[in-house]
């Protein structure tokens, strides 16, 4: 089954869907949004220093992304509000990663592959490290999903309950890290912000608990990434962008759905 990259393709996206739904609610709860999109355009600085220090793809990523972090973290409250702070950082890291990009020497770089990812071309390395990422992120979800809660819900409440927000930050954080390095190979630098909070943002709506609405972001995830997968084969269309366009028609009808089924209710009040 793994020699057919059609499955090899599938498998990941299934993976990395259902490492960023999860992920994607807490973005999405405690307004992360532009945080999220940040991590994922520093990706590409560390895809570069990847390739000029010969290391880790994965290791390379993970640690721009931990580092722009940190920066944020450290440099918050200092006279620059947080949104600037992301603004810069994540174009700045944009930026000097693709300039840095034009000085590696000896190897072939198909820039397009990580901006907008290259789901077809997933090996079975590639594979194995999007499904170790996956796992290891639903793991720490898991272990931290009750913390993670009550930190996003209240400061307050979180310190009485002998609970660290900045601890539970540094454990988003992380886990932002390792989803945007497995998503790269998937949908690329530019449009793993958009796996992360559409559908999140699409299952709100029918959540009455945040179990339903992690759940849910995931089966929306997953039904976007191998439904876009397939229409991107059917119609010879770019494959990320596809699966972003399929995730955001789920939105539109989510959201529509949504609204009638309120109207309707009302109505009959």
């Amino acid at each position: 089954m793994l020699d057919d990259f059609m499955w090899r393709a599938a498998l990941a996206g299934l993976g990395v869907g259902l490492a960023a739904a999860p992920l994607g609610c807490f973005v999405v709860w405690r307004r992360m949004a532009y945080f999220g999109d940040a991590t994922a355009h520093a990706a590409i600085l560390g895809v570069a220093l990847a390739l000029l220090w010969n290391i880790s793809l994965f290791a390379g990523v993970i640690s721009v992304a931990l580092l722009m972090a940190l920066c944020v973290s450290t440099l918050s409250g200092k006279g620059y509000a947080m949104d600037t702070l992301l603004g810069v950082m994540a174009h700045s890291a944009l930026a000097i990663g693709l300039v840095a990009v034009s000085f590696v020497s000896g190897v072939r770089i198909d820039l397009h592959a990580y901006l907008f990812g290259d789901i077809l071309a997933v090996g079975k390395t590639d594979l194995l490290i999007i499904w170790s990422g996956a796992l290891l992120v639903i793991g720490l979800m898991f272990w931290r999903w009750q913390a993670l809660l009550t930190a996003t819900l209240n400061e307050e409440l979180a310190y009485a309950s002998h609970i660290n927000p900045r601890r539970e930050q540094l454990v988003l954080t992380v886990a932002l890290a390792i989803v945007v390095a497995v998503a790269l190979k998937v949908v690329g630098a530019l449009l793993i912000a958009a796996l992360l909070i559409i559908p999140a943002a699409t299952a709100r709506p029918f959540s009455r608990t945040p179990e339903q609405m992690a759940i849910i972001a995931a089966m929306i995830a997953m039904a976007a990434t191998t439904g876009g997968l397939r229409t991107a084969y059917t119609f010879d269309t770019p494959t990320g962008p596809t699966i972003v366009t399929l995730a955001t028609l789920f939105f539109v009808i989510g959201a529509l759905a949504s609204r009638s089924w309120h109207y309707f209710f009302s109505a009959q009040q």
